[in-house]
């Protein structure tokens, strides 16, 4: 009988090669991503949280002014177009991350989505207080929370705006002529101060207020400490810049 030519049994190494090359093709992926802009990663997240998820006309017009934004070479965003909120969740989710305050009862910071950004309260209570009794001196936690403020101030290009509050009934003692009008006003400018340090740029300040104890939170006593808080507001758009007062043009001078 006739001999059996050996089969050939070569074609294994295509398989690893071919395994290797769609590696290599999601690494360059990933570090491609790692490389765009943060509204460009959030976007990336969410899809790949939920792959099935369609695209809906807010966030294609988010894809819309990052492509507007790369032609313009960072140029500000149109004002007319709506803030995308998925981008601001994620971006409030990621602070709550950081802080990993998630899960506490009663929450140390509360954040709203608002129409042009985020407003966060940070509450100075006993438990987890921010300052110092009754100064301007912030605590180890308080100094955590405002860094990494900055941090996002810094990283998204926010514009600032503090608002320091206090509760009523607080005592000064020897400080006659400090009050609450005072010390919320300087405590909203220590963490202008402190956030200018942690690199936010001088001129993304744009309002710093004390409220002393007069903006009390709804259906709250005046005197409970809920109402010592910190409010800083941030904002995505670009302040109007104020209008030029016009000038009057000199009066020529009469022929004698």
């Amino acid at each position: 009988m006739a001999k059996k030519k050996n089969e050939h049994h070569g074609g294994a190494w295509k398989v690893a090669y071919a395994d290797f090359v769609t590696a290599m093709m999601a690494l360059f992926m990933v570090l491609w991503i790692c490389a765009q802009k943060p509204e460009v990663l959030v976007l990336a997240s969410m899809y790949f949280k939920d792959p099935t998820h369609k695209p809906n006309p807010t966030t294609i017009g988010l894809m819309q002014k990052e492509i507007q934004a790369a032609q313009k070479d960072n140029e500000v965003k149109d004002q007319k177009e709506p803030i995308n909120e998925g981008f601001l969740r994620a971006i409030a989710k990621d602070f709550y991350r950081l802080l990993n305050v998630k899960d506490e009862t009663p929450p140390p910071v509360d954040i709203t989505i608002t129409s042009d950004g985020l407003k966060m309260t940070i509450y100075d209570r006993s438990k987890k207080p921010i300052f110092k009794d009754n100064t301007t001196e912030t605590t180890e936690w308080g100094t955590f929370v405002f860094q990494n403020m900055a941090w996002l101030v810094e990283r998204h290009n926010f514009q600032v705006m503090i608002d320091g509050h206090t509760p009523t009934g607080l005592n000064f003692g020897a400080k006659k002529d400090y009050s609450s009008w005072e010390l919320s006003a300087d405590r909203a400018n220590a963490i202008r101060r402190l956030m200018e340090y942690y690199a936010v740029s001088p001129g993304k300040m744009k309002r710093v207020t004390g409220f002393g104890d007069t903006d009390n939170l709804p259906n709250v006593p005046s005197n409970s400490e809920d109402n010592d808080r910190i409010t800083v507001s941030l904002s995505l758009t670009q302040m109007p810049s104020p209008t030029p007062t016009p000038q009057a043009s000199p009066t020529p001078a009469a022929k004698k």
